[in-house]
């Protein structure tokens, strides 16, 4: 049984080497022009076209699990910042569980649309592209099958025409011409039905590929943007009470022992080294604010009229400063360059002395920030119309 089992094997192996010996001669008569070949520029067309969409899908694919890397990267990265954050967010501090939460509700959010793009978008493509190897397989063999036609076809032709005529020869290639003729026949029908359907079915595999993916994207984006807006609403609130806190501690320290902020400033300076602190960003300017009531106002004009008071004391003492502009309260340095972000706002470069005026209506003044006008440009000009805002924590007084 072995050796007829090899025997069969080998005679098979024969045969195949035979057809491939066949086709190789019929392509090299076909490309001498010594023999016909059997062509349909229809079906050329569709096969182009199948080798194009093979290839956008193909592309179509790569680029997709591409995108879903990036998203699992931009994942990760997202929950090493929560969890940064989480690390630094002291446990009294506003927000402490609001911002635990928060935290998990963004993975929750990112885990996903990574899954949603997954199952929708790239495994849909997938399933597209398992086609076209079992396709592309078919179509190799039709043409394989076509050369085989066209060789019993040739050899069939020749042998009628020869003059001694052998009727067994003639007979067998016909038998051999027919079966040919049915092989290809079959696969170029079966071909001819499914490239044009497969050909128009790339488009509802685009729609549904990208529409769901513009649908999941829209949604992330849409969850993703109340999430932020309420991690920017805990930072918000958690630096309006550091800046409460702030200033209650400063005012004790004023009212401390009833010394002044100049006693006070002495003390340290004659027992510590001075010590050069970069300012914060410049204070948030907030919209106007409404119109102070009576005991309000009088409040703030007494406390205006005991600043104008020393203020003056001061500019008489220095006398050297020659004319100054009205509303003149004292002077300040520039220790750090201020970039001015509105047309109202004064810009500072490191160094420059500043002549810090009164507001024509002290209700305009916002905390943390002073009217004045550089005092070059009053010495050359004599005119005010230069003046602008500037945040205070930018300047010293000298």
């Amino acid at each position: 049984m072995a050796e007829i089992g090899k025997g069969v094997t080998a005679g098979k192996l024969a045969i195949n080497v035979q057809k491939r010996l066949t086709r190789a001669q019929e392509k090299v008569l076909q490309k001498l022009g010594k023999a016909d070949e059997t062509r349909d520029a229809v079906f050329e067309e569709m096969v182009a076209n199948f080798n194009k969409q093979m290839a956008e899908g193909t592309k179509l694919q790569k680029d997709l699990k591409a995108y879903v890397t990036a998203v699992k990267t931009l994942h990760d990265a997202s929950r090493r910042l929560q969890d940064c954050l989480a690390d630094m967010y002291e446990p009294d501090w506003f927000g402490k569980e609001e911002m635990d939460a928060l935290a998990e509700d963004t993975d929750t959010l990112w885990l996903d649309y990574h899954q949603n793009i997954t199952d929708k978008s790239l495994n849909c493509m997938d399933t597209y592209l398992t086609h076209f190897p079992e396709i592309k397989a078919r179509i190799a063999k039709r043409d394989r099958k076509m050369v085989d036609f066209d060789s019993a076809r040739h050899h069939f032709a020749s042998l009628q025409k020869g003059k001694k005529k052998d009727e067994a020869k003639i007979a067998k290639a016909e038998e051999d011409l027919g079966r040919a003729q049915k092989i290809f026949e079959e696969l170029n029908v079966e071909l001819q039905d499914e490239l044009p359907s497969l050909w128009d079915s790339r488009v509802g595999v685009y729609v549904n590929t990208f529409q769901s993916l513009a649908g999941h994207q829209e949604k992330f984006h849409r969850e993703m943007s109340k999430l932020s807006q309420n991690l920017n609403d805990i930072m918000t609130k958690l630096e309006e009470q550091r800046q409460l806190k702030k200033g209650g501690t400063a005012s004790a320290k004023t009212g401390d022992g009833g010394k002044s902020d100049e006693a006070n400033h002495s003390e340290s300076a004659s027992s510590a080294p001075k010590v050069v602190l970069r300012p914060g960003p410049p204070p948030s300017r907030p919209p106007p604010r409404p119109t102070a009531s009576p005991d309000q106002r009088q409040q703030h004009d007494a406390n205006t009229g005991a600043t104008t008071a020393t203020t003056e004391q001061s500019a008489v003492t220095n006398g050297s400063d020659g004319e100054l502009p009205p509303g003149f309260l004292y002077k300040v340095k520039a220790i750090h360059e201020y970039a001015a972000t509105d047309g109202d706002e004064l810009e500072l470069n490191t160094g420059d002395v500043v002549l810090v005026l009164a507001f024509d209506n002290p209700e305009e003044q916002d905390d943390g920030w002073l009217m004045g006008l550089k005092e070059s440009h009053w010495v050359q000009n004599k005119d005010i119309s230069a003046k602008g805002v500037f945040p205070e924590n930018f300047t010293q007084k000298v």
